[in-house]
């Protein structure tokens, strides 16, 4: 059959049935419903009829057109049968979030430099001069960490912990690090200035303890313990820093849009980066009270599994959600 003559046979349908995929789109948002089984129908003869186009090798407008039609029916019977809160919760994880990092990557990099900037300065300068630690740390909180990562003691501690001390000590990573994830995300509505500066002062802390453990010697137990959860709590932080940052800049320059609109605006984006830091930080928890304190895993298995950690954190974030990935 010539295109002319398969073009004119099946217009009509082709036409109805993408009245019908405008609607359902123009209603996306309203509670899923059951679809008429005449949809399913017309979609499997759209499916058919792209068949022949690409077999006939009908021309390419044709094809295009009728592969769009396919595309958006398919995503209407997606939707209508994975619509559940499974579903939902499997498409932020595979796609929306990384979408979301990659959409903001601008504040995102401006979080990470922001955060790793002045913690890799001020970790090297203190590992020079150790007496800078006592500008920033008091001399309790150096004889803390200093007592808590020092070989000798660290090894025996973690020996004494027992899977109730574990239990415990998730719960309160969880709240910790939940608590500096929200902290750095809601001062961003202080004109973002509240996120720049706890973007800051954490990335001075964390670099300040590495330099000063560095050059102390205690290398081994406090990467060893860092890498393993490292990668997921460090960029949540960063993240939520960028997410506050969003909202902050929404109130400073809103555009064409009163400053509550632009904030809203804002918000609806932000809120999908605030959800990905909460599941980051969950993990980074559960990493840390389980795995990072344990005695019993080799620090090389320890550094591989971190490692394969960073890398598995930054290829989610750059390429997920992306066509064919």
């Amino acid at each position: 059959m010539k295109q002319q003559l398969f073009e004119t046979k099946y217009q009509n349908e082709w036409q109805l049935f993408e009245s019908t995929l405008t609607t359902l789109e123009r209603n996306a948002r309203s509670q899923p419903h059951q679809k008429p089984r005449e949809f399913t129908e017309n979609y499997g003869k759209i499916c058919y009829h792209l068949a022949l186009a690409k077999e006939r090798e009908y021309s390419p407008l044709l094809v295009d057109r009728l592969n769009e039609l396919a595309l958006r029916g398919h995503q209407q019977l997606y939707r209508t049968y994975n619509a559940g809160f499974g579903h939902r919760v499997l498409q932020f994880l595979l796609a929306t979030f990384p979408q979301a990092v990659r959409n903001n990557s601008k504040l995102v990099l401006l979080g990470l430099l922001l955060f790793y900037g002045p913690g890799l300065i001020f970790g090297t300068a203190i590992y020079f001069d150790p007496s800078l630690a006592f500008s920033f740390f008091t001399p309790d909180q150096i004889a803390s960490f200093s007592e808590m990562y020092n070989p000798s003691s660290n090894e025996s501690m973690a020996e004494k912990r027992g899977s109730q001390e574990d239990l415990i000590m998730f719960g309160f990573y969880i709240r910790n690090n939940i608590g500096i994830g929200f902290q750095t995300f809601a001062s961003g509505l202080l004109f973002g200035l509240g996120s720049l500066f706890f973007l800051i002062y954490n990335g001075l802390a964390i670099g300040g303890v590495a330099g000063y453990l560095t050059q102390l010697g205690y290398n081994t137990p406090f990467y060893s313990f860092v890498i393993g959860h490292g990668a997921f709590e460090l960029t949540a932080i960063a993240i939520a820093g960028a997410a506050g940052m969003k909202l902050g800049f929404a109130l400073i320059a809103p555009g064409r849009l009163t400053r509550k609109q632009a904030l809203v605006t804002a918000g609806k984006d932000a809120i999908i980066l605030v959800y990905g830091v909460i599941l980051f930080l969950l993990i980074a928890a559960f990493l840390e009270a389980f795995w990072s304190s344990s005695s019993t895993i080799p620090v090389s298995i320890k550094y591989s599994v971190g490692g394969f950690f960073w890398l598995l954190v930054t290829a989610y974030l750059l390429l997920g959600g992306r066509r064919g990935s």
